[in-house]
């Protein structure tokens, strides 16, 4: 399995390296083993903004 060196952006990550897995899954999961995942944009149950400057982006799903 090939493996992938990271750049070297703090001290613990100069000599880390991870396995890339392109032998053993597909580029994109299978659309079916995924759900969406649910977007607060930073309102609480209440509808208020409790943490600001959040929401928009792509929309994200999650591989089950």
């Amino acid at each position: 399995m090939p493996t992938r060196k990271l750049k070297p952006d703090t001290p613990s990550r100069r000599y880390m390296s991870v396995s890339t897995f392109e032998e053993i899954t597909k580029d994109r999961p299978e659309r079916k083993l995924t759900v969406a995942l649910r977007k607060t944009g930073g309102r609480n149950n209440h509808g208020r903004i409790t943490s600001r400057h959040r929401g928009g982006g792509h929309r994200r799903r999650y591989r089950i």
